[in-house]
């Protein structure tokens, strides 16, 4: 008998166990940051916190919050915009590797929120008055990512993204792009 046990043992150890990736139901939480344009990056940029739900074929629902800061130049001055924006989608798996050690996607979502203009302050530094007012916003968003798994819990994202927002007096087409770190459990 211990010659049997002896052998299961063996037989199991040699057996390569790998865990799966992109399962139906497993869930994860990403952490994303990025640059709005390349004028000033320290002060056009987006970070953004998200729940993602796999479904089926590797495909996945994402849910996420996002905080976005973009400045325009008024003569000598900088007149910061700033959104507040809910967002959801879907991601759809394009191509993968074998191991899906590195997948590209392309989603698809809606976004929702509240834009507020120079601190909500209407009046400007040299007397000027701002047009532009704080108001709700929405729109569409669609991204392109490559993310690249370090392991099986963690993933490094790559976005090249873009929202369209209607609502707003500044400019509707935000194209961005970002890098992030998913945790899957």
């Amino acid at each position: 008998m211990k010659k049997y046990i002896t052998l299961l043992m063996l037989v199991i150890s040699t057996i390569y166990v790998r865990a799966q990736r992109m399962v139906y139901k497993q869930q994860s939480v990403e952490v994303n940051f990025g640059l709005m344009n390349n004028k000033r990056p320290d002060q056009n940029f987006y970070i953004g916190l998200g729940l993602n739900r796999f479904v089926r074929h590797g495909n996945y629902w994402m849910y996420s919050v996002e905080y976005q800061k973009q400045t325009a130049l008024y003569k000598n001055w900088q007149i910061p915009t700033e959104n507040f924006l809910g967002e959801a989608g879907y991601s759809f798996r394009l191509l993968s590797d074998r191991k899906k050690f590195v997948t590209l996607y392309a989603g698809l979502s809606a976004a929702g929120g509240y834009e507020v203009v120079n601190k909500g302050d209407t009046i400007l530094m040299d007397g000027g008055i701002l047009k532009n007012r704080n108001q709700f916003v929405y729109g569409t968003g669609g991204r392109l990512s490559m993310e690249i798994y370090f392991s099986d819990r963690v993933v490094f994202l790559i976005q090249g993204r873009t929202k369209v927002l209607w609502g707003t007096d500044l400019e509707q087409f935000r194209p961005s792009l970002g890098i992030g770190l998913r945790f899957n459990f």
